[in-house]
Formats: C-alpha cells, structure tokens, sequence
C-alpha cells in the first residue's frame, strides 16, 4: 500500500496552466515535446457530467490535444463489449453537455475507442486514453467462480482496457455512488484525473508507459459526512464481495488503517489507484 498526497483541484489546474504558460512539462522524466493528444471516452454516454468534467478542465490547456469519442448512449455494464462487424460502426456528431465537439458511437464503450483509434488521428494515435469519469466506483477483480466485482462488468474500465490492447496507455477514472439526494462528487475524482496526468506527462509523451495493464482510479464520494481520506495505491480485491455493500455509501469518517485492498480502501473513504491486466475477462486477440 502507497500513500500519495492529494492537491486541490483548483491547485492542480493552476499548476498546469502555470506550466504550460512557461513552457514546462511537469512529467517525471522531464521529457519536453508536442502537445499531448489525449482520447476521452466514458461509458454513461457523450452527453454525462462526469465526461464533460474531464474536457472542460483539459480543454483550454495549450499542452493537450483532445478528442472526444463516446457512446451516443448509456452502456453502463457492457465491459468489454464490442459490436461485431460488418457492417461498419456508426457515429456522427455531437458535443458534451457544456457543448465540446465530439464524436457519438452507436455503440459500446470498447466501440468507441476502436472507431477513435481507426477514424479520428490521422496525425499519429494518441498518447493516452482517459476513460471516465464515471458515475459509480468500479472496484475489485473477478475471480473465476465468484461474483463479478464491478471492475469487471464495467463499460469505462473495458474501454481502457481495450484501449490497452491496441498500444495505447489508459487510465479509467470512476466516481463513487450516493444514496437518494445525493451529490457525486466529480470535482474529487477530476482532481485524482488531473493529478495522474500531470505526474505521467512525460513519460506519456515519450512512449515510456507500458500497456500490459491500465490505471484505474475510484475516488469516494463523502456527501458531507468527512472529507477523502487520502489515495492510496493499492491492488484489486480478490475475495468474494458479498460482504461490502458495492453499491452503498463510502465512509469518509471511517478510522480504519489496515485496508489492504481497494474494495476495503475505498468504503472505508480512500481514493485508490490500481492497476488492472488488459486481458482481464479477454484476450487482446479477441479484439482481432
């Protein structure tokens, strides 16, 4: 378990403003380059919140390239879902909520980012795909013989994964639930976005971050009852989850230390980062 300290959004957007304004890539390796050119896919759809925070914080950014590629619809729980073809997949315009032009795929998530890859960068593939922010943690791994945990079922964690199959590094970014009246919280999980991105800049832009596995990022939502505990990198649960409420509300007042986990990091108010195999629940092959 990793502990990583955590920067207000607002902190992280001047951050990179500031540094794109002199001229700086706040990368680990302090590569320098082109501009990034960043894919942002989801699978709630072209039009959800959790997209469009994504492309309002990274837009106005000189540093990033952005395209936008989601399905014109919501494909929650499709995992890795893809149409199979002929005929040919069918998209057409659209924009995001705050009306960012995009691309709306009659599809699934995994569809989305296979049209993007095949249709929307002519002048070289991206350098990242950012999957999210999604409504809803999607946590846990899926043993064989057990209950699928909701990484496995997730529509943003198989279009990063499917992303990954096809040479591109992705980070799959999922925001936790609330009960009735409540308020996702998608400010929290853009700052963890922001953060990873700033921290993987660099080796982004030099083709140095590796596609074996992808990130995923879930950020509890507090709904007023504490505050984030802090992020901790951790790996996926792999017991049964018949004992967590998956779908129940994070306690961000929880006092618990041994979380050992991101199922027990996460409910008990941590916002965790896990890496996932690309070839959890599929092959790359199967994409062939």
């Amino acid at each position: 378990m990793t502990r990583i300290q955590r920067f207000p959004t607002v902190l992280l957007m001047t951050l990179s403003f500031t540094l794109a304004w002199l001229g700086c890539d706040s990368g680990s390796n302090g590569a320098t380059g082109g501009p990034l050119r960043i894919l942002i896919t989801n699978d709630d759809g072209v039009g959800a919140p959790g997209i469009d925070a994504v492309v309002e914080a990274l837009k106005d950014d000189p540093r990033n390239i952005l395209t936008v590629c989601a399905p014109a619809e919501n494909q929650s729980s499709s995992g890795d879902s893809t149409t199979p073809t002929p005929p040919p997949l069918q998209a057409a315009e659209a924009t995001t909520a705050s009306g960012y032009p995009a691309t709306a795929v009659d599809g699934f998530p995994a569809d989305s980012v296979i049209y993007a890859l095949e249709n929307l960068f002519p002048n070289g593939q991206p350098h990242v795909v950012l999957s999210g922010i999604n409504e809803g943690q999607n946590v846990g791994a899926v043993p064989s013989g057990q209950l699928s945990f909701l990484s496995g079922i997730s529509g943003t964690v198989g279009a990063a994964k499917t992303a990954a199959c096809l040479g591109v590094p992705a980070l799959a970014s999922s925001q936790g639930d609330v009960e009735e009246n409540g308020t996702v919280d998608y400010p929290a999980g853009l700052a963890e976005v922001l953060m990873w991105l700033e921290a993987n800049r660099g080796a982004l832009l030099a083709g140095e971050v590796g596609v074996e596995n992808i990130t995923s990022i879930n950020i509890p939502s507090c709904n007023g009852e504490g505050e984030i505990r802090g992020t901790l990198q951790v790996p996926l649960a792999v017991e049964n989850p018949n004992e967590y409420l998956l779908n129940g509300p994070q306690d961000c007042t929880s006092t618990v230390e041994d979380v050992p986990n991101d199922v027990e990091a996460f409910f008990n108010g941590y916002s965790t980062i896990t890496p996932v195999p690309r070839n959890a629940l599929m092959t790359c092959d199967d994409l062939n």
